[in-house]
């Protein structure tokens, strides 16, 4: 494994008895332009645990296993075309222990109250980072999820809090990356994903005006199958890789398709890269890297 015996072992053993390496480590990472050389972006998730999302295909409980998320985690990290994480502090401070992320981009991810299959899910409340804590530990960007659900007043706070947070980013000179996406309720209460272009461009325009100023703003969307959804937008896109399909093929044909638009400038994926169907998440990460690149 990559997270060996010896390195969880002092991992947990500073978690114990050193909590102060924690800053000494966010003060202390070596930082890079956000852009690859390329102009291109290409994130590994790994916030959904904070969320209480844990599943994957059958397994209800596959990213609970801690240090086989960050064994995961490390391996695609290895590979040079990623060029950083999305995650909540726990898992980006897990990884600065780890000596993981220098010359890695780290964009922390802020609002994780809305918890998966909750009632009050779609108020999605700001339990993460804020503006100010990822200014001040030296990361480079926010992101937040927004998800629009025209019969759910918990889409009113969430709307309003995440343009505050964009503004204050703003402030701060960095990255807000905003992922909207429209759902609604099903008969049954389920909340589905709307992927028809409409809802899509809907969700597009909502989220590019949040805050004062979208200098900063960055929208993190699926894939579309409609030009027009990438049209109704200047802002740079990424791509993200949502709920694994079980096919990795034709995740990574429809993340090529969209990649080749010209807002589009790259990829932020999970579980995908991270629990593929064959384990091997090395190969997963290499072949995502390969479409990126293929993408230019």
């Amino acid at each position: 494994m990559t997270l060996s015996d010896e390195r969880w072992r002092a991992l947990l053993r500073l978690r114990a008895t050193d909590p102060g390496a924690i800053n000494r480590a966010y003060a202390t990472r070596r930082r890079r332009e956000l852009l690859s050389e390329n102009g291109t972006l290409f994130l590994v998730a790994a916030d959904h645990p904070a969320r209480g999302a844990l599943g994957v295909g059958g397994d209800p409980t596959a990213m609970a296993d801690r240090r086989s998320l960050l064994d995961r985690l490390l391996t695609a990290l290895e590979n040079p075309a990623v060029d950083g994480i999305l995650g909540t502090p726990d898992v980006v401070e897990e990884l600065l222990l780890l000596d993981a992320l220098h010359d890695k981009v780290v964009i922390g991810s802020m609002n994780r109250g809305g918890l998966a299959g909750a009632d009050w899910e779609i108020d999605d409340r700001f339990t993460a980072y804020s503006a100010r804590s990822i200014a001040d530990f030296r990361l480079d960007g926010g992101k937040m999820l927004l998800r629009l659900v025209d019969s759910d007043p918990g889409t009113v706070p969430t709307l309003q809090a995440s343009a505050e947070a964009v503004t204050e980013l703003a402030s701060y000179g960095l990255m807000a990356m905003v992922e909207p996406l429209p759902y609604r309720r099903d008969g049954a209460g389920k909340l589905v994903l709307q992927r028809d272009p409409a809802s899509l461009a809907r969700a597009v325009t909502v989220a590019s005006g949040l805050g004062v100023t979208s200098a900063y703003t960055w929208l993190k969307l699926p894939a579309p199958e409609d030009s027009v959804i990438l049209d109704a937008t200047t802002l740079p896109v990424v791509v993200l890789g949502g709920v694994p399909s079980g096919d990795p093929a034709a995740d990574l044909a429809s993340w090529g398709a969209a990649l080749r638009h010209d807002v589009v400038r790259g990829l932020v994926v999970g579980r995908s890269l991270l629990y593929p169907p064959d384990g091997d998440v090395a190969a997963a990460v290499a072949a995502a890297a390969e479409v990126l690149e293929k993408s230019q």
